[in-house]
């Protein structure tokens, strides 16, 4: 980018005023062009204040009366670290909704959040760290592996997926204004950043080019060209042998020239350290801080930057690529407004009576409905509510942690699952609750005062699973011996144990709820089950949203954005990035539970597939038309999917990939015909160069309720129908 040079009438006479601004004035004329306005301010400030903002705790410059900054805030589900918000389902329970329209209402609504807290932190003169408007939020990467600990946060292993609800989170979270931006987004961590989470700060991703082009990269690319996402976070380690964070390959050819980004980019925390001390790259700080800068970095969050003006000394950086570094930083600060009276700014005077509103906590509570997913029902679910004893056990009953996730706000209004579950039933029932068994080990205690009611009642929910002890990011989970990783993906064995011990002679029903952010090897527990639910880490309005769907106000309709295993000799080595034997377009194993698979309190059936043509040209959308119908005794909705199979591929391609996905809702006996429409995108292959190319052959088109396959439909799911289509 080049700096525009500014009138030399104004250079030569620093006095003359443009519509009453004076010269040292004029970054702040609202009226002014934003180029002409950046530029202004860039060619007023010294080398050392250029360097100083280009780090994440940005200082103010006083005599330009510019306040500080910090560009270090989070939003993953909500407004995070910065006090009171609305605390949704972590982003991997989000996924699990298939809702990207419901998803862009969430991030309306942190956004709105996002404007009232930021105004009223700016009038307390709070201006530290996450209490500004730039948000490390979403996390796109695919979730390749169900042993990272932080798979969690992202919208699982679908690249489609991921790519529409990263889109939605991002529409949500900036607007549509023509000119300012409500909250700037982020799409993170670029690229191929998916665990181990111990060796995130060394290791070198190479996957096949393909698997890069076909897999990692898409959801990137949608959010730079669809959404305009503002920023972009580089990750920590190497991609191709190049660090990621100075990585031209990654952040000039692909990024700003390929996709046409014209955002700012951040560092992870503390990624350019990486670059001499783990990485190897160069041999000291001034190298590393040059590297980044001139390859695409803008700000850094971390420690590095200052050494710009040793760099600058040893020749390895120049003052003018400091200033192009520096100007898409600061852009991103004027399309925030917070370079103009606040009369100009359309968001400035966002009421803080929206934080934690009562129509946010509707959308939570929404949200985490929609979320939850019923694997497996043997007729014992829905509960009634004038049971005479319901019994209550597990650690995870009364945890308000495992609402939270990770990345997220506090809030006034936890809902426990023995709260939701409390208020839901008749006066006259009895609710017993016992904690059981300890989450992640052995009890010390010995006694067992506690599985034997089980029992006597009519029915118990045991209330099992992960939380944050045990899986997250790199050193949050202390629980965790392996840097939050799970390199075992089954359930800590004393709780399999003790669910046994609640079995064992006992013919009432049995429901287990189960809470994480990552698949469960959990056979023993399908089996000893008659009824499981997995909740995630659903947010504030969790246990309500549990107790909604035990007692049947409202009908499951998640389905799962990752594939269950049976176990983890079903994955690949968890350090290889290639895609063979990963995920469900991959995996040659029948797996526990498939991708997009859950079940529901009635039933759909399909039929009537149709597609627009039999003979499809190169280049031509395709129609796909199916009816559905609700042949159950409730109303529900249903996740309608239509995958794709390339069934003569020249080259390795997925067994099926997903190309569109619509909510449905329908009452008993009722039906309707949904359509989509693939565009032509949708038919490309991906050779093993990398490149996108169409390939005559024949095309399988899938619609259901769940991925394609026999284990979707043993375990309940609607048959799904299909057809095929030659592409010419």
């Amino acid at each position: 980018m080049q700096l525009k040079q500014l009138p030399i009438t104004l250079i030569l006479f620093g006095v003359i005023s443009i519509n009453g601004w004076a010269q040292s004035e004029l970054f702040r004329n609202p009226d002014l062009p934003m180029e002409d306005r950046i530029n202004d301010l860039i060619s007023q400030l010294t080398l050392d204040e250029k360097i100083a903002q280009l780090n994440y705790d940005a200082p103010a410059i006083d005599r330009l009366n510019i306040p500080s900054y910090n560009w270090w805030n989070e939003a993953l589900h909500g407004i995070a670290r910065n006090g009171r918000a609305t605390v949704f389902p972590q982003a991997i329970g989000l996924a699990a909704t298939f809702d990207d329209s419901l998803l862009f209402r969430v991030a309306t609504a942190i956004s709105d959040e996002a404007r009232a807290k930021y105004e009223a932190a700016q009038a307390l003169g709070n201006r530290g760290r996450y209490t500004g408007l730039t948000f490390w939020s979403p996390n796109v990467n695919i979730y390749r592996d169900p042993r990272w600990g932080r798979g969690q946060e992202t919208y699982g292993e679908d690249p489609y997926l991921t790519s529409r609800m990263g889109v939605a989170f991002v529409k949500g979270l900036q607007g549509d204004h023509p000119t300012y931006l409500k909250a700037a987004a982020c799409a993170k961590h670029y690229v191929v950043h998916s665990g181990p989470e111990g060796e995130r700060h060394t290791f070198n991703a190479t996957p096949p080019r393909k698997d890069f082009h076909e897999t990692y990269l898409p959801a990137f690319e949608a959010l730079v060209k669809e959404a305009d996402v503002e920023i972009v976070m580089c990750a920590y380690n190497r991609t191709y042998d190049e660090p990621c964070c100075g990585s031209s390959f990654l952040l000039q050819d692909i990024l700003r020239e390929q996709w046409g980004f014209d955002g700012h980019v951040t560092s992870d925390c503390w990624a350019l350290v990486d670059f001499h001390e783990y990485h190897k790259v160069t041999q000291s700080p001034e190298a590393s801080a040059a590297l980044a800068f001139r390859n695409g970095v803008n700000v850094n969050c971390g420690s590095t930057s200052p050494y710009l003006k040793g760099a600058i000394d040893q020749n390895l950086i120049s003052e003018e690529e400091i200033d192009q570094a520096l100007y898409p930083l600061l852009r991103t600060r004027f399309r925030l407004g917070l370079m103009d009276p606040p009369e100009r700014n359309p968001f400035a005077d966002i009421s803080p009576n929206v934080i934690n509103s009562p129509e946010h906590q509707a959308l939570a509570l929404q949200a985490a409905e929609k979320s939850v997913v019923l694997l497996k029902n043997d007729g014992v679910l829905p509960l009634k509510r004038d049971l005479e004893y319901l019994y209550v056990i597990g650690p995870n009953a009364t945890n308000g942690d495992i609402l939270l996730g990770n990345y997220n706000g506090v809030t006034p209004n936890l809902s426990t699952v023995l709260e939701g579950i409390a208020g839901k039933v008749d006066a006259g029932t009895k609710v017993d609750y016992r904690h059981g068994f300890l989450l992640d080990r052995e009890n010390i205690n010995p006694v067992d005062w506690a599985s034997g009611d089980a029992k006597e009642a009519d029915a118990t929910v045991v209330v099992m699973g992960l939380s944050g002890l045990l899986e997250g990011e790199e050193g949050e989970s202390l629980a965790s011996p392996t840097k939050s990783d799970r390199f075992d993906i089954r359930l800590p064995q004393n709780q399999v144990d003790f669910l046994k011990k609640l079995r064992q002679d006992n013919t009432k029903p049995l429901i287990v709820v189960l809470t994480g952010g990552s698949p469960v090897a959990m056979p023993e527990v399908h089996e000893l089950a008659d009824a499981v639910l997995y909740a995630w880490y659903p947010g504030e309005a969790g246990g309500t949203a549990i107790a909604n769907i035990l007692f049947g106000d409202v009908s499951p309709s998640g389905r799962l954005p990752i594939t269950f295993p049976r176990s983890v000799d079903q994955l690949p080595p968890y350090e290889e990035y290639a895609m063979p034997d990963r995920t469900y377009r991959y995996m040659q194993e029948e797996p526990l539970y498939p991708f997009g698979f859950g079940l529901s309190y009635t039933q759909f059936t399909y039929q009537d597939l149709k597609l627009g043509t039999e003979k499809l040209k190169r280049g031509d959308s395709l129609q796909v038309q199916v009816t559905v119908k609700n042949t159950g005794n409730g109303q529900a909705e249903e996740v309608v999917q239509c995958y794709l199979t390339d069934r003569e591929a020249s080259v390795r391609a997925p067994l099926y990939s997903l190309k569109e996905f619509r909510r449905v809702c329908l009452a008993p006996g009722q039906q309707t015909t949904v359509t989509f429409t693939l565009p032509s995108k949708a038919m490309q292959l991906i050779d093993e160069e990398g490149n996108a190319q169409w390939e005559k052959g024949e095309f399988q088109v899938t619609v259901g309720g769940a991925s394609p396959g026999e284990r979707s439909v043993a375990l309940g799911a609607a048959k799904p129908v299909q057809d095929t289509f030659e592409l010419r």
